[in-house]
């Protein structure tokens, strides 16, 4: 049971994205506190991809720990409001999440397939993909329609190098603001309070 619990996690709103790889042409949005925010334009999509690149001085066992406690990861995780794991197989998870949104935005909730691959170098991927039909609609949450992204761990000697890109569709109507906020906001605050919480203990 322990296990089933500790499945992967991850990304929240954060996954709100398409395809990533038609992010290509990526510019620098932020650069602080060690975190750099890269946002790239999306072929088809109105909604940027983002990327945001740090250096946690934790093992990357630790990390990959914290990620895996779904429930726990939502403290994390750039506005979420809840989190938990539907269904862990092997390397495979699915997680179910609710995030915040500002009025009068109708929160969102999204449903993530994501799969764990362990490179033979020692870093991790854990590959990001939205499944909105995994459940049916939640009443009061508009299901984000697309998401595709990861997150790369690399082991830098004690430290641990980490990458999170997503590209999201967010489903319904999102104001312009709220977007272009959202895609620097995610990555930077979930890589600041993910460090906080590894380099703590």
């Amino acid at each position: 049971m322990r296990s089933i619990k500790r499945v992967v996690l991850l990304c929240g709103m954060g996954v709100l994205l398409a395809p990533v790889a038609w992010a290509e042409n990526w510019q620098v949005a932020k650069n602080e506190e060690g975190i750099q925010v890269s946002l790239s334009e999306v072929a088809g999509s109105k909604y940027k991809a983002y990327r945001g690149v740090t250096v946690i001085k934790a093992p990357l066992a630790k990390i990959k720990a914290l990620q895996e406690d779904v429930a726990s990861s939502c403290a994390w995780v750039h506005e979420c409001k809840s989190q938990k794991l539907l269904k862990h197989e092997g390397d495979q998870s699915w997680t179910y999440t609710q995030f915040n949104t500002p009025w009068p935005v109708t929160p969102r909730d999204s449903i993530l397939h994501v799969t764990t691959v362990q490179e033979a170098d020692g870093s991790l991927t854990r590959k990001l993909e939205g499944e909105p039909k995994y459940l049916p609609e939640e009443k009061g949450f508009v299901r984000v329609a697309q998401v595709e992204g990861f997150w790369k761990l690399v082991p830098k000697g004690d430290s641990t190098e980490v990458t999170y890109q997503v590209h999201t569709e967010p489903g319904g109507s999102v104001p312009s603001w709220l977007a272009n906020k959202f895609v620097v906001e995610a990555p930077f605050n979930t890589l600041k309070a993910l460090r906080e919480r590894a380099q703590a203990r």
